[in-house]
């Protein structure tokens, strides 16, 4: 489990968030996504060497630049308060869905900084809040995919809804964007409560990504600019729903005792498929959905 687990954590860190920055603020965040794989870089190392002071020295590196990315959130949480009080006409209501929006990708910006310090205590062999190692470990890979990448890509289904013809899959991107944060927050306090209030967590981030897979596939994918990219939003879609009943099996069997994955067959199943199928495969088509058509792939 150990060496899949890596390898998932490293595509997020060195692949995943720097892509995902860039479609959060292309401008704006486009020096950090440029420098983020240096920082990265010793953050995956530190995944293969055993725990101690020359992987802790590399995880910290990491925790650095994550941290930095957190500090973030405020000022920008101020800026969108600014700018969504200046479009607001006086008794007028706010544009459709831009602050679910803007809460799904303050918890992305957020997340990798969770992340990191799990894995500066799991690669010192330190027990943070009394947590077990294997909790820590799995942590990090949870933060990057739940964390980082579903509240980064329920965030653009979000705007894209919004800006869509029909109210319907606006609405429910808006709560897709709510629950996602919110559910991942509850997995998180979970952690610190019992197996009950993670699962509560997991139903909750379930019905977010389910609504993140349906909002994808009934409104983002048809209006795909060609082929491959409406390809790449359909696996998403698809396998996000499954996963996802795998992370609702595994919790439920955690508070009630019934029958469940084990966790290396979840890192197998429910972490190679989000990583590859959901994480992966979204953020290509939304860069693709980003540059706009590409004439010579656009089916007549």
């Amino acid at each position: 489990m150990t060496v899949l687990v890596n390898a998932i954590v490293t595509l997020g860190m060195l692949g995943i968030v720097p892509a995902g920055l860039l479609l959060i603020d292309p401008i704006g965040l486009r020096r950090t996504a440029r420098i983020w794989p240096f920082a990265a870089a010793p953050g995956a190392l530190c995944l293969w060497l055993p725990r101690g002071a020359p992987a802790v020295a590399l995880a910290a590196v990491y925790a650095v630049a994550a941290l930095a990315l957190a500090a973030r959130v405020p000022a920008r949480l101020l800026r969108a308060r600014a700018r969504s009080l200046a479009r607001t006409p006086s008794g007028g209501s706010r544009p459709r869905g831009g602050a679910a929006a803007e809460a799904a990708v303050l918890t992305a910006l957020a997340s990798p900084a969770v992340a990191a310090t799990a894995l500066v205590a799991e690669r010192a062999g330190y027990r943070l809040f009394g947590f077990d190692l294997d909790v820590l470990a799995l942590t990090v890979p949870h933060f990057h995919y739940a964390g980082f990448t579903a509240a980064l890509v329920a965030g653009l289904v979000c705007r894209a809804a919004a800006a869509g013809p029909t109210g319907g899959g606006a609405d429910r991107a808006r709560w897709a964007a709510y629950s996602v944060p919110g559910g991942t927050l509850l997995v998180l306090l979970g952690y610190f409560v019992d197996d009950w209030a993670e699962l509560a967590g997991a139903v909750v981030l379930t019905a977010g990504m389910w609504l993140v897979a349906l909002v994808t596939w009934q409104e983002i994918r048809p209006t795909g600019p060609d082929r491959r990219t409406r390809g790449l939003l359909a696996v998403s879609a698809t396998v996000l729903g499954a996963t996802m009943v795998l992370a609702l099996w595994w919790a439920l069997g955690e508070a009630t005792g019934i029958p469940h994955p084990t966790l290396t067959w979840m890192a197998a199943t429910h972490g190679l498929g989000n990583a590859l199928g959901f994480a992966l495969c979204s953020v290509l088509a939304w860069r693709r959905l980003t540059a706009g058509p590409r004439p010579e792939e656009t089916t007549p």
